[in-house]
């Protein structure tokens, strides 16, 4: 187990940066996730730490060693890919033992290492059979086993559950973040899915164009995130954005009006025009009564659409031009086109500047 350094590390393919300097330090034992929308650059970082490609400028670090171009063996890393990667002509033993046969490990210290990572992954009784008659989730069991057969200073994974199917997604990153937890291997791992990183991650590196928005918690992500972007790509639905220009003590859309206190007005000083956002969760029907702690703005609009998910309903509300999206219990009923008064939580506002989209508050 190491930790990991990562000094202002740039990658360029052609005229396109795809890491833009980022810097990061990931703790020994640390399960980080690096997450974001396709083209992020978040593969492209794994693949820099892995030694599978080389920066163009920066430096890597395990520990206070400089790995930045040693080549992937010698870095002691394992990596598990989305593709699953195994072997198909030979057996899931073969395939497990392979990296071991590989360094030339001794055959009972491997016979005794892959009983052991099997026993592990839950899959001892597939030692004899061949890829094609596992199932996709067993699959992705006999890379990750592989993985971790040899013992690596450092886990590195790459979207490894996006081709299983919804459930056995989420039966596998639990299963995935207990074994993290029992062997306390440093685990990076690479994903675009905001509730498997908000399950697994001790932190989430959120990243964007090549860079990293936010690094934090998930709490401090999904309820103090640091931008606009970080802001709308955490949280389902999504939280609800609409601008207002700042005038003495009240924000103004142009279709409802917020007085703000006192404590705000000096910290908006200066400001003309912000991007207020506010979660779905946030926002409460009046006719269902008011939260306690809830400081109220209420406001009436008419209810455009209805998404009945179950056990939660999203309700599309329209005032004026501007929709909100007001998050309920399923239980809760409300028609089409009604008129629709509700709350907005003042203490959960998050405000940003429209011009850096950095948040103010």
């Amino acid at each position: 187990m190491v930790s990991v350094r990562l000094e202002n590390l740039v990658k360029r393919f052609g005229k396109v940066t795809a890491v833009d300097h980022i810097s990061l330090a990931i703790k020994n034992g640390e399960f980080v996730v690096l997450l974001g929308p396709s083209g992020c650059g978040k593969t492209t970082t794994l693949r820099l730490i892995s030694g599978l490609e080389l920066p163009d400028e920066g430096r890597i670090y395990f520990d206070d060693s400089d790995v930045t171009y040693l080549p992937p063996k010698e870095r002691n890393i394992s990596m598990v890919f989305q593709s699953y990667a195994v072997w198909p002509h030979m057996t899931v033993y073969d395939n497990i033992a392979f990296p071991m046969r590989i360094k030339k490990v001794p055959e009972d210290e491997i016979k005794r290492k892959v009983k052991w990572a099997a026993e592990l992954l839950r899959i001892g009784e597939l030692l004899d059979r061949y890829p094609h008659q596992l199932s996709g989730g067993q699959k992705q069991r006999v890379a990750v086993a592989r993985a971790i057969v040899v013992e690596p200073a450092v886990l590195l994974m790459d979207e490894p559950l996006s081709n299983l199917d919804a459930l056995l997604r989420m039966l596998m990153r639990s299963e995935i973040k207990k074994l993290q937890r029992r062997l306390k291997v440093t685990t990076i791992y690479v994903t675009h899915d905001q509730v498997e990183a908000m399950v697994m991650a001790d932190r989430v590196a959120v990243m964007n164009k090549g860079r990293i928005m936010q690094i934090g918690t998930t709490e401090e992500i999904y309820n103090k995130p640091a931008n606009l972007f970080v802001a709308g790509f955490i949280g389902s639905p999504r939280m609800n954005f609409f601008e207002a220009s700042v005038s003495d003590t009240i924000l103004d859309t142009g279709y409802f009006k917020m007085k703000l206190p006192e404590e705000m007005k000096q910290v908006l000083e200066g400001y003309e025009t912000v991007i207020v956002g506010i979660r779905p969760e946030d926002i409460h029907p009046v006719e269902r009564g008011i939260p306690p702690g809830v400081k109220p703005i209420e406001l009436e609009g008419r209810v455009d659409f209805i998404e009945p998910l179950g056990s939660d309903t999203i309700i599309h509300l329209k005032i004026g031009e501007i929709l909100l999206l007001v998050k309920v219990p399923g239980s809760y009923i409300v028609e089409m086109g009604r008129k629709l008064k509700v709350a907005l939580d003042f203490n959960k506002l998050h405000i940003f500047d429209k011009k850096t989209e950095k948040a103010i508050l």
